[in-house]
């Protein structure tokens, strides 16, 4: 089976955006691929975490990613920081990578806006730790986003540099597997913008934690335009926010925009709001309360963590003690 490595950051309460985009499309990959899932707090702290936050946040992001369905037996769910091996192998790649690659990386340039004096140097080399973390475990297949698809890009720039500096055919070539263009999830504010846990406005996201009042006030008041909705999805167009609502439907209810069109189509928001709100409650209800069972019982959760990152270390320590033989290092 092919080895599968995706990471999520604890910057704050998992939300629709980061499930429908990313957590639902791991949970089937456990059946048919040998699975690892990191909560990557290392990367977290590349801008200032408040620790008490760090560490609710990184207990509430495992707690959701088990409640909505990957199973600690059947994949490797761990804590970044818990396995060493991640930052060992970084610092080989801080000096493998060559500082052209790394200012050309969009999303640092987008994260440091125009105070990029004063941003943290772990945001810099941020890409560099990203690629620690798949060829730390010799990941062949990374689920990614198009706004990380740069970052893997240098990660296999990193791993062919690594191979003919050293002369060895050590790391593989890791291929992406892009998330569907359907499963972006917006701003329920402006849908020009993604839904972040991060966005200072609560009532521009879902979070997974929401109860079905706070889903169905949300989506009552998520930004619509005047008009009704089209019958077909090149009605959409130059209609970012209608866009964004009928595209959450179809991903939830597992069917293409045109259905939901098809159905919908000439109905004002007020009804459809009140469809879109039901099918989210319906479906987010069952998570949430797993979480809640989940967060009651902290203890269980760490323990899981840490069997995970048992098995990571199991196998990423090899991989990167042979790095640290092919670099000429002694051995430990």
């Amino acid at each position: 089976m092919q080895r599968v490595l995706s990471g999520i950051q604890p910057s704050g309460i998992p939300t629709l955006g980061n499930y429908l985009g990313a957590i639902r499309n791991w949970v089937p990959m456990q059946n048919d691929h040998d699975c690892l899932f990191c909560v990557v707090d290392l990367h977290a702290i590349t801008v200032w975490q408040d620790p008490k936050e760090l560490l609710r946040q990184t207990r509430e992001m495992a707690a959701a990613l088990i409640a909505c369905g990957l199973d600690p037996e059947r994949c490797v769910l761990f804590v970044q920081s818990h396995v060493h091996s991640h930052v060992r192998l970084a610092w080989i790649f801080n000096c493998v990578a060559r500082l052209g690659w790394l200012n050309r990386m969009t999303q640092f340039k987008d994260k440091a806006g125009k105070d990029r004096e004063n941003a943290s140097s772990g945001l810099y080399v941020y890409p560099n730790l990203m690629a620690a973390d798949i060829h730390a475990y010799h990941a062949t297949r990374v689920p990614v986003g198009e706004d990380q698809k740069q970052h893997l890009e240098l990660a296999n720039d990193i791993a062919e540099k690594f191979n003919h500096d050293y002369g060895v055919d050590f790391f593989p070539h890791v291929e992406p597997h892009i998330l569907g263009v359907a499963a972006r999830v917006m701003s329920l504010r402006d849908g020009t913008k993604k839904m972040s846990k991060s966005d200072p406005s609560d009532q521009s996201r879902i979070n997974l934690t929401d109860d079905a009042e706070a889903i169905a006030l949300k989506i009552r008041r998520a930004r619509t335009d005047a008009e009704p909705l089209p019958s077909e999805v090149q009605g959409l167009e130059g209609r970012p926010e209608a866009r964004n609502l009928v595209g959450i439907l179809a991903a939830i209810t597992d069917t293409a925009p045109e259905a939901v069109l098809r159905e919908h189509g000439g109905k004002g928001f007020g009804a459809f709001k009140e469809v879109l709100a039901e099918a989210l409650i319906a479906h987010l209800d069952p998570i949430n309360e797993r979480m809640r069972r989940l967060l009651a019982e902290p203890d269980a959760v760490d323990a899981a963590l840490r069997r995970g990152a048992e098995r990571a270390n199991a196998i990423a320590d090899p991989i990167v003690s042979r790095a640290e033989a092919l670099v000429g290092f002694l051995p430990r």
